[in-house]
């Protein structure tokens, strides 16, 4: 009789320290593994937006580049907050200023031409929220911060010898 009692009081232990500890520590590790595989995704597709707008042309509105962004998001959880819009992409153009060597804002009367190149190119990803995972246990999202890259600007896709730009 004493027997049964010992086996059930360690069902019950058991039950206890599955529920209690080891539950929500594997769903912690989850938690911080898809973060993390987001918060990866989204740097490397600010490089990728830096990148594509420092070999292609200029243009005020930087709609060729935020585009590009908007049909290449990576593989990843929240992709349709980058894809509809959700998630602000903001590109801003700067020349370098000979005389003191800041950047200040770049802008031209022509767009897309081999006389308007800027020196440096930064991009932002804005107000992303991360909603995977908190939203099944009814949390709110987490704010991540805001993502960016500046690349320097080699040939803004010109082709000063032909006169041609890549749009």
């Amino acid at each position: 009789m004493r027997r049964s009692l010992q086996s059930g009081q360690a069902t019950l232990e058991y039950a206890l320290l599955f529920a209690g500890v080891v539950t929500p520590v594997l769903f912690a590790i989850i938690y911080t593994a898809q973060l993390l595989w987001i918060w990866h995704s989204v740097v490397e597709f600010t490089r990728e937006g830096a990148q594509y707008a420092a070999t292609h042309c200029w243009q005020a509105s930087a709609q060729n580049v935020i585009g590009y962004m908007q049909s290449n998001v990576p593989l990843m959880l929240d992709q349709q907050q980058f894809q509809n819009g959700t998630v602000a992409l903001e590109v801003d153009y700067f020349s370098v200023d000979p005389t003191s060597g800041t950047l200040t804002p770049f802008s031209c009367s022509a767009e897309c031409s081999t006389v308007c190149v800027p020196d440096t190119v930064t991009v932002h990803v804005l107000n992303y929220q991360f909603t995977s995972f908190v939203a099944y246990l009814g949390l709110p999202p987490v704010t991540m911060p805001d993502f960016q890259t500046s690349m320097p600007v080699e040939s803004s896709g010109c082709d000063p010898e032909q006169g041609t730009c890549l749009p």
